[in-house]
């Protein structure tokens, strides 16, 4: 079964690739356009209906050469512009996950990973000339070597680990108290999905998983993550876990555990923290381990 329920993975937008490199249409469709615009910290300073973003007109009489291209809705040509907030109130991405509709909040993610992605290709990574930007926003190009790069997407797996009735679950230093989630981790070069789920787990946690099933994936632009998540079974008996510098404790949960866990709600400023408690319905870390809890794994 699919997993669903997370932000950032609507498809209620057309990215309209190629008109990139089509600098007559996007000029064309500037004044009408909806745009967009970011601080440099990839917040919004505009709120999140559609239908309410800025025209393109509106804010400049022509087409800026550094405003990206992201699609077409329903017709409408869509741009992120990297503006100075100048005191005006901004929201995160994190933010626009859990409140706006679904197809805006997939709008600002793609928005925020390709401006994340220009921040850090400023330069050449052969020579060190400052690159030119190209197919509005979407590519980059050397003038000294020639070289040309693209937005790169660093994928990252993220497992439910289960053994029997059991679930793995680790919390890092740094999550407030309380918090715990499921095992992740980058994916290695030259390493397939099923063998980073082995390495990973392996590594946080000392646990040795066998069958590795795949159940959805995420979008996951803090700042360029795809997170590609899976479930994984360990042994009935598996040992209790040990873990590494990555993680300050990993435990097995059991089934009424995780599900006491799943019904805690923010917990109020000031009040004592629940033992257990997990992200929003904003990442696929939880859509994990809603699905191990309910049986649908």
């Amino acid at each position: 079964m699919s997993l669903s329920g997370f932000a950032f993975v609507d498809g209620g937008f057309d990215r309209a690739a190629h008109l990139r490199s089509s600098t007559e249409a996007l000029d064309a469709a500037w004044p009408g356009a909806r745009v967009l615009r970011l601080d440099a910290e990839s917040r919004s300073l505009d709120e999140g209906e559609f239908a309410d973003w800025p025209h393109g007109e509106a804010l400049a009489s022509e087409r800026p050469d550094d405003a990206a291209f992201i699609g077409l809705v329903e017709g409408v040509a869509c741009f992120a512009w990297e503006r100075l907030a100048e005191g005006a109130p901004t929201v995160d991405l994190r933010r626009a996950g859990l409140q706006w509709p679904g197809r805006e909040a997939a709008l600002f993610a793609a928005a925020a990973g390709l401006l994340n992605w220009q921040r850090r290709a400023r330069f050449c990574g052969v020579c060190g000339t400052a690159v030119e930007r190209r197919q509005a926003g979407w590519a980059a190009r050397c003038p000294g070597c020639g070289l040309e790069a693209y937005p790169r997407t660093d994928p990252a797996i993220i497992v439910a680990v289960s053994s029997g009735d059991r679930l793995l679950l680790g919390r890092q230093r740094s999550w407030p108290p309380g918090r715990w989630s499921v095992v992740a981790g980058f994916v290695e070069p030259g390493e397939s999905l099923a063998q980073a789920v082995h390495r990973e787990v392996f590594e946080e946690t000392r646990v040795e998983v066998g069958a590795v099933r795949y159940a959805g994936d995420q979008p996951w632009p803090f700042p360029m993550a795809l997170m590609l998540g899976f479930h994984a079974e360990a042994a009935p008996d598996a040992p209790a876990p040990e873990v590494d510098d990555e993680l300050e404790a990993a435990r097995w949960f059991t089934r009424e555990e995780v599900l006491a866990g799943l019904a805690v709600g923010d917990t109020p400023r000031g009040a004592e923290p629940p033992p257990l408690a997990f992200a929003p319905r904003l990442s696929i870390a939880r859509a994990l381990i809603e699905a191990w809890a309910d049986g649908t794994s």
